[in-house]
């Protein structure tokens, strides 16, 4: 019986417009212009990420879910985010 695959996502750099999200070979910018939630977001917060679909990237400690596909093309995806204050 095979075992079930899990695809490993790593954050391999932040900086302060975003940070760079490692998915098999591909590298990919998540800037925070266009996903302002993870901007005040810890180190610690941004690295505990899941892949547990080819689409699908969830973060657990920022109970956030993101389409791999709205990070390689934002625009196809408008996002609404509100500030609290």
């Amino acid at each position: 019986m095979p075992g079930t695959i899990i695809s490993v996502a790593e954050v391999t750099h932040v900086s302060k417009h975003g940070f760079w999200l490692l998915l098999d070979a591909e590298e990919l910018l998540v800037p925070f212009e266009h996903f302002p939630w993870f901007k005040n977001a810890t180190i610690a917060q941004l690295s505990d990420v899941q892949w547990p679909a080819p689409d699908h990237l969830y973060w657990p400690q920022l109970d956030a879910d993101l389409s791999v596909e709205s990070i390689r093309n934002p625009s196809m995806f408008p996002l609404v985010s509100k500030k609290a204050g």
